[in-house]
């Protein structure tokens, strides 16, 4: 039977308050790749770690989740009160040609008792109908709540009570894990699904144990297993990724994985005009990251949402255009977010896509959208460049 194709999920709306810098901030309308720019320290990180802490919650559990990074107090935005809040509403991926499905809202609300982390409330809502007010189908506080169980949960559905192992537990996490709670189950897989790279050059150049893998690690310490995964399970994906790589970087001509004698994986990268590959630890950190970056950006079963931090690191700029080209069309498949400080990368973007940070008086984030920042849209429709505009301090925000 031929899979029906599908429109990936997508998150069109993210606040964030009381978390380490970002103490109140609010992105609505995002697109499905986006472009977080502004000086150093001014929160870009911070909000790449916000989405990196929410899915450690829901995979590794929030205590492991809140130790991986300190203290509740170290997380908490300085000298403020209150529980940390992360709200996120999206749209469940879909069969191209349905109907655009419901918005869905998530809430969750992380505090602390007697020093230990715990979870004083979560809770899902949607309308099914384009009017009436949203309601809950999923309401806990502290270990405790209900849920409306079902396909299309409605507000006079009858709800189950049923108590959490402990306050520190997520509700989504552990009710999303039976199939008679589909929309709970479908934020939960979608959230574990989040991959958030910090791809080195130095790891792309790690020699591991002989072996294909389907996805690209965090740090790209994998690199030759999922060329080696793609070359026999998608040859066709790895040709249309060398064919990319060949267009950005002439002289390259392959790129192939070779099994050692001791069980491990050398990279072998070939150039013209020479007749023989060389190890990959010769080869360009540049070479190596856009290598990288596109096997990432065509992963035959990408994740529902990618970040990427400061992708600026050892490409050359006229790389950096050409790689947010790659981004724009991977984002038809998948949601994406990249941080940067690269005028480069933002040249290639519409405004709409781009979001400055800044620092305000009182040393917290604020983000402005480049669309609705005044005169950046006439300047563009002038001739103006994205990233030139930023580098000549014409942003209301997030400037150099």
């Amino acid at each position: 039977m031929t899979q029906q194709p599908t429109r990936p999920a997508r998150v069109e709306y993210v606040k964030i308050t009381n978390f380490r810098s970002l103490q109140n901030v609010e992105f609505k309308n995002l697109t499905p790749l986006t472009a977080l720019l502004g000086a150093n320290g001014s929160g870009k990180s911070t909000f790449f770690d916000a989405f990196a802490f929410l899915s450690d919650c829901f995979s590794d559990g929030l205590r492991r989740a809140v130790d991986k990074r300190g203290k509740f107090s170290d997380l908490r935005s300085r000298e403020q009160t209150g529980p940390i809040t992360f709200e996120v509403a999206y749209r469940e991926g879909r069969l191209v040609g349905d109907k655009r499905p419901n918005l869905v809202r998530y809430h969750l609300e992380i505090d602390d008792e007697l020093g230990k982390p715990v979870v004083a409330a979560e809770w899902m809502h949607w309308k099914r109908q384009s009017y009436g007010h949203p309601f809950r189908f999923l309401d806990y506080k502290m270990g405790q709540g209900s849920v409306i169980t079902g396909e299309v949960p409605e507000n006079d559905d009858a709800r189950v009570d049923r108590a959490l192992a402990g306050p520190d537990v997520l509700a989504v996490s552990t009710l999303g894990q039976f199939a008679e709670n589909p929309r709970v189950k479908s934020l939960r897989d979608f959230i574990t699904g989040w991959h958030l790279s910090y791809l080195a050059a130095s790891e792309t150049r790690v020699v591991p144990e002989a072996g294909p893998q389907e996805h690209l690690s965090r740090t790209g310490g994998n690199l030759a297993n999922v060329i080696q995964f793609l070359s026999e399970q998608h040859p066709k994906v790895l040709e249309t990724i060398f064919a990319t790589l060949r267009r950005r970087i002439p002289k390259l001509e392959s790129v192939e994985p070779v099994a050692l004698p001791s069980g491990h994986l050398l990279l072998t990268v070939k150039d013209a005009p020479f007749s023989e590959g060389v190890q990959a630890r010769y080869v360009s950190d540049g070479t190596l990251k856009m290598l990288a970056y596109l096997v990432q950006l065509h992963d035959p079963a990408p994740p529902p949402f990618l970040g990427i931090e400061e992708p600026e690191n050892f490409l050359h700029p006229k790389l950096l255009y050409e790689l947010a080209e790659e981004c724009n069309v991977a984002s038809a498949n998948m949601q994406m977010v990249v941080t940067t400080h690269s005028p480069f990368f933002i040249n290639a973007l519409e405004a709409k896509q781009v979001w400055a940070l800044r620092r305000n008086e009182l040393g917290y984030t604020e983000a402005v959208r480049a669309s609705e920042m005044m005169g950046i849209e006439h300047q563009l429709v002038e001739g103006a460049k994205l990233g030139q505009l930023w580098l000549e301090g014409y942003f209301e925000a997030g400037n150099p």
